[in-house]
């Protein structure tokens, strides 16, 4: 029987990592993620792991690049002007086609900004925030429970596709205590090396290589081929999304991470009003779930995109949705989260 705990989520989160078989982490404090460094200091000794606080993001995701191109798993984590830090290095991990896990819990900015829960990082997160033709595959969780399993997720995903894996939370759920249980995952047990890996020697007697340079441009576009080729994969194999209420739905709500919660008792108390509301909740945002948004009902007069930003997951939305129907928006930002009157009171004006 799968063990429950009354936990913090930033907490529950390193844990949920450790039980994946992370044994390696790298970071850097910075509010609101400091429970994760701090969990992992004390915790992965006990399983013979290594926690390694860096000077800097800067130096903490590089050595993420080591730590990964040996073939083990590994993590960071780290707050919004800590992951801008991490961008050059993100790149190179994702060029090198290396998998490791990065935890965003997310607060407002830009700039320092504050300390308070944001979601204002999603273009950070899914077109790109570094250099080049590279992606990321992110998962936004919306409960704490489904943080600890996407968690466990993201190390099998990361190795799957050998890439960078993003888990995008907010300050919210970083804070948060509700009860969770911990799954058993499947965690590799081998001290052989990844044929990839450094370490490895070929049957020729050549060792593995890991780069991200390529001097020769015609050697260099073949690379990202391969890797757009890859991301295709991931966009047929890997969109993750809640449809909620949505059989006959006049007006849907899209909202993700724990803004979804606070829309989902919005549309219960609307439902109770009579007023028809469904919500899609994407879980992967890149790749981004638009096949719902393209197939909605015919009864669908009306999309309300709810964030707590400036209006960030909008375009996708409009990639998915076309032309036909309105596309409406309503967020808060700097660190203020819509509450449910103000999306109830957004959906009674369009429902006039």
């Amino acid at each position: 029987m799968a063990e429950r705990m009354l936990m913090k989520g930033n907490e529950a989160l390193a844990e949920a990592a450790i039980r994946a078989g992370c044994h390696y982490f790298f970071g850097y404090p910075i509010t609101p993620q400091n429970e994760i460094p701090e969990y992992m200091s004390r915790h992965l000794p006990e399983v013979g792991g290594v926690y390694l606080q860096a000077e800097s993001e800067v130096a903490s995701i590089n050595m993420v690049f080591g730590g990964a191109g040996t073939g083990k798993r590994v993590m960071t984590s780290s707050s919004s002007p800590g992951i801008s830090l991490m961008a050059e290095g993100i790149s190179y991990v994702a060029g090198a086609e290396l998998p490791c896990v990065i935890m965003n819990i997310v607060r407002g900015g830009p700039g320092l900004g504050g300390i308070l829960p944001a979601q204002s990082d999603y273009f950070q997160a899914t077109k790109g925030g570094g250099h080049g033709d590279y992606r990321l595959l992110v998962l936004a969780p919306s409960t704490l429970q489904e943080g600890v399993d996407l968690t466990m997720l993201a190390f099998e995903l990361a190795e799957k596709y050998r890439n960078p894996v993003m888990l995008l939370g907010d300050g919210f759920m970083g804070q948060m205590m509700e009860a969770v249980e911990f799954k058993e995952c499947p965690i590799k047990e081998s001290s052989k090396p990844e044929e990839w890996a450094i370490g490895y020697m070929g049957q020729r007697g050549k060792r593995a290589l890991v780069k991200s340079l390529y001097l020769d441009p015609e050697e260099l576009e073949q690379h990202n081929h391969k890797l757009h080729r890859k991301y295709e994969a991931m966009a047929q194999n890997e969109v993750r999304y809640e449809s909620y209420q949505m059989e006959d739905a006049e007006i849907v709500l899209t909202a993700y991470g724990t803004t979804a919660r606070i829309a989902r008792s919005a549309i219960i108390n609307l439902r109770e009003e009579g007023i028809p509301v469904g919500m899609i909740r994407p879980i992967t945002l890149f790749p981004f779930p638009y096949a719902p948004f393209d197939a909605l009902p015919k009864s669908v007069k009306n999309v309300l995109v709810v964030e707590m930003s400036m209006g960030q997951m909008i375009d996708d939305v409009k990639i998915g949705v076309g032309k036909d129907i309105p596309i409406s928006f309503f967020g808060r930002c700097g660190g203020i989260a819509p509450s449910v009157k103000e999306i109830e009171d957004q959906i009674r004006k369009i429902a006039g």
